[in-house]
């Protein structure tokens, strides 16, 4: 069911040439929808939206009025949702909020004693769209880690888009949580025509200045074209876990965490690195053990065939060699003393200490955000936070006794480069 991989013995490179990594998919024939869906919500704005939600999701609105979101949609969502569940997605708010508020920047000045005074003014972005997928892909732990930090950031416009069900309906759970993460404009709109929208605006969904949120291929695609005409978060691919663990490792607690990731997707990746051999073959038995219980089984059999992993290797080194080359999404450290290895662990997306803090704790509780770079992009990408919805401005003022003393320099620097009107610039203010 899993590959089992012994690399005792073998570098790096023979071990993670055994694994199956990922190719980005070519996606001629989703790219060319997208284009098509781009191009008319740009050229044709609230109609083309009601076009596409009636071929895509089945829904047929009459005006552009019904991809808003009502009050009493709203009040009919908090009727829907159990309030045990509100009280623990205000917990999770809170403890996202707590956590990205150490994230915040601050605007500086530093004033030198020639008169020259530098600085950067730190502010927020001014609108941000915020997508969440629908069907059972409604993820509401998703929406209050885009929306949370955006509001930490203090981005004073928040609008999240996302597709109608049948009845004209967004997810309920979806609602609420966008309502306690303090989203005021939310519209019924999905796929890549939502992501249009955000990108191009249209007389009813306004253009944001930066796009967020997971979604299918047609989403990420989408994201991906419009990038320049506004910032996006990230393209992430399927979902990841690596769990560096040693002999002391509890296989049915690694076992159970290579599962938690497998059930995402049949494309997502689960792979355990050890120097104990013995270790696999107690993960193997409760692989077999434990998967029969679980109600994504079939899912988690395709991604643990297709992409799964039990790794061998000589010691702890070579393991952590080989994370910081793959650089993967989650990384958990099932190790007797994994505090020792952190300083060690150089790409990953988040960093899971000790056998008693198991990814879902960062997906849903722990505060940290689950928006995670994937395939291998650790290596240059971090995670969603407080710091992608702001933007720096550099302050400059210098008085003329501080232009005239590197007056020359300047001038120097601009004729090497062939920029005699930046040359200039200086010189006549200086001129008598």
């Amino acid at each position: 069911m899993i590959n089992v991989i012994d690399g005792r013995g073998k570098d790096i490179n023979w071990i993670t040439g055994k694994l199956n990594r990922r190719s980005q998919l070519t996606l001629e024939e989703e790219k060319h929808v997208v284009s098509e869906v781009l191009d008319s919500v740009r050229k044709n704005g609230d109609r083309a939206l009601i076009e596409f939600t009636a071929r895509f999701d089945g829904v047929l609105y009459d005006s552009a009025e019904d991809m808003v979101v009502s009050r009493n949609e709203i009040q009919e969502a908090y009727e829907t949702v159990e309030a045990r569940y509100i009280d623990i997605i205000r917990k999770a708010r809170d403890m996202i909020w707590r956590f990205h508020s150490r994230q915040l920047e601050n605007s500086w000045m530093i004033y030198e004693d020639n008169g020259v005074i530098l600085g950067q003014r730190v502010l927020p972005i001014e609108r941000v769209g915020v997508y969440a997928p629908g069907g059972r892909a409604a993820y509401p732990s998703s929406v209050l880690m885009n929306i949370v930090p955006a509001r930490v950031a203090g981005v004073p416009d928040i609008i999240l888009l996302s597709p109608p069900d049948k009845n004209k309906k967004i997810n309920p759970y979806t609602l609420v949580a966008a309502c306690e993460a303090g989203c005021k404009k939310i519209f019924k709109v999905g796929g890549a025509q939502a992501i249009a929208a955000l990108a191009f605006g249209t007389s009813t969904i306004p253009k944001a200045d930066k796009i967020v949120g997971p979604g299918n291929v047609y989403v990420t695609l989408a994201k991906k074209e419009v990038y320049g005409y506004v910032d996006i978060d990230l393209i992430a691919g399927p979902s990841e876990i690596m769990v560096l663990a040693d002999s002391s490792a509890n296989p049915a607690f690694v076992a159970a965490d290579l599962l938690s990731q497998a059930e995402h997707d049949p494309m997502a990746s689960s792979i355990l690195v050890t120097d104990s051999f013995g270790l696999i073959s107690g993960v193997s038995r409760e692989i077999q053990k434990q998967l029969p219980m679980l109600s994504t089984r079939s899912t988690i059999e395709e991604s643990l065939k297709n992409n799964g992993a039990l790794i061998a290797v000589d010691s702890l080194n070579q393991a952590v060699d080989i994370a910081n080359d793959l650089a993967p999404e989650h990384l958990e450290l099932a190790v007797q003393n994994p505090f020792e290895i952190l300083g060690d662990i150089k790409n990953a997306g988040s960093i899971f200490l000790g056998e008693y803090t198991p990814e879902p704790v960062g997906d849903y509780m722990a505060g940290t955000n689950h928006t995670l770079p994937t395939s291998g992009t650790a290596r240059f990408f971090s995670p969603l936070g407080v710091y992608d919805f702001i933007k720096r401005s550099n302050v400059l003022f210098y008085t003329g006794k501080a232009l005239k003393a590197i007056g020359e320099d300047i001038i120097e620097f601009a004729d090497k480069e062939g920029f005699t009107a930046h040359a200039n610039s200086v010189k006549v203010r200086f001129e008598k």
